[in-house]
């Protein structure tokens, strides 16, 4: 199985930036497309940006142009740069990757972690 951990969450100003990392351990060779999630209070989780194996990236309309998803494969981290960040931003953010089992594919997720934004 895989375990995926998220840091990098905390309070910051609007305008500001956060890095989130999530460090994924265990089956790591059979992680495809990872992706981060966000759910702010009392609304649905939704997708903030997703990453293939080969780097092709894909944000929410919300955040292109200022948060940016990568992956260093060789440490098995999923990162999030956010810059320009808004109070609207504020939610659990969720990492999430997609893990490829003989015989079937499973969505995997982190804890969350919490970033809040105050105006």
């Amino acid at each position: 199985q895989v375990h995926l951990v998220e840091s990098g969450g905390g309070l910051v100003q609007a305008g500001g930036s956060l890095r989130l990392s999530c460090a994924a351990s265990g089956s790591t060779s059979g992680i495809h497309a990872m992706a981060w999630y966000r759910q702010a209070p009392g609304q649905q989780r939704e997708l903030v940006a997703h990453i293939t194996t080969t780097g092709t990236t894909n944000y929410a309309d919300s955040v292109t142009g200022r948060f940016t998803i990568s992956r260093d494969n060789a440490k098995n981290t999923l990162y999030l740069q956010m810059n320009s960040l808004k109070p609207e931003d504020t939610a659990v953010y969720y990492c999430n990757a997609g893990l490829v089992l003989p015989g079937q594919y499973l969505q995997v997720w982190g804890q969350g972690t919490l970033v809040t934004v105050s105006s």
